[in-house]
């Protein structure tokens, strides 16, 4: 059985000493960020793990980290990807935990954790004076029910897609939105109402839905038999591909009669026949600066540039140039 790797191995490698490994793991200051880097590249090579145990009882630092998440909500997965996998390359344990409204105050008050992450809103902790205070990063990227508040309600690719619509020769637009409940959907909704009064063109009006894509379809099917060409934007890829549906049924051609535009990049998005245009979102980077910032806060160390571009548009074969009728 192969040796598990020590932090002798990793000093070696990453050509420093074991005070210097040592450091690095147990959040210490004074070390530059290129050393920093360094030794986490060596640790990552080898696949060393610190032990957290021994590190425990040297440090009196429990080298574990909470990320709160809420009983409901939508799928975290990638998000928690990122966060978990860039503690662990840190030194730290993660757990994943789920608390009522009034837990936030035991899990801080636990000991167990040197910092706690949340990726939805909490009751403010009370302050506790004299004990030492664990860090705690709260962010704004989703509200109390999970809906995108944060990067993810930028309504940006909107505009970026309509204007390239319009520029392949599209004039004519209808947007599937999505529940006013969704801060994301009334983004989007206002990005496409902008962009339509600012390039000139003509809307057939705003449909909200409840991310119900027959409700989409059946949008599709009360429109006008001269509706084409036809550019529809919609919320996301369910209300997309109901659209792509009622068109089909009509016997338009997507593209050519009408481009289809949807969001969140869902893994069947590309497999459809037309492949989908979407908005990819980039969760998993998201989650892993979100833990940068944690770490940086359990370390006291300056926090990470903010991430830009988590929303791109993916291109495919849904839009195009309106066929000459």
């Amino acid at each position: 059985m192969a040796k598990r790797p020590t932090g002798h191995d990793v000093a070696r490698l990453a050509g420093v000493s074991q005070t210097t490994v040592s450091l690095v793991f147990t959040g210490r200051s004074g070390i530059s960020s290129a050393t920093r880097e360094r030794v986490l590249e060596a640790a990552a090579e080898l696949g060393y793990r610190p032990n957290l145990a021994a590190r425990s009882m040297r440090t009196h630092r429990t080298g574990r980290l909470a990320v709160v998440i809420p009983y409901t909500g939508l799928n975290l997965a990638h998000v928690l990807e990122g966060a978990v996998s860039t503690a662990r390359d840190a030194g730290y344990a993660v757990e994943i935990v789920s608390l009522p409204d009034d837990g936030i105050d035991a899990l801080l008050d636990s000991a167990e954790y040197e910092g706690v992450l949340s990726f939805s809103p909490v009751p403010a902790p009370r302050k506790a004076a004299g004990e030492p205070a664990t860090a705690f990063l709260v962010l704004s990227e989703f509200d109390a029910e999970m809906h995108a508040t944060g990067a993810f309600s930028d309504a940006q690719p909107v505009v970026e897609m309509m204007e390239r619509l319009a520029g392949l020769g599209h004039r004519r637009f209808l947007h599937l939105a999505g529940p006013a409940s969704y801060p994301s959907a009334v983004a989007r909704r206002d990005a496409y109402l902008a962009t339509v009064d600012r390039l000139g063109l003509e809307s057939l009006g705003v449909a909200a839905t409840d991310w119900n894509g027959t409700a989409a379809k059946e949008c599709v099917l009360a429109l006008p038999g001269d509706a084409p060409p036809l550019a529809i934007i919609a919320a996301n890829d369910t209300l997309a591909a109901g659209a792509v549906r009622g068109a089909v049924e009509r016997g338009w051609s997507v593209p050519g009669d009408v481009s289809v535009t949807g969001w969140d990049d869902a893994p069947l998005s590309a497999l459809f026949i037309p492949s989908l245009t979407t908005v990819f979102q980039d969760r998993r980077r998201l989650g892993a600066y979100s833990m940068r910032r944690l770490v940086a806060a359990v370390r006291g160390e300056e926090a990470p540039e903010r991430e830009t571009g988590l929303q791109k548009v993916v291109w495919r074969e849904s839009t195009a140039p309106p066929r000459p009728r």
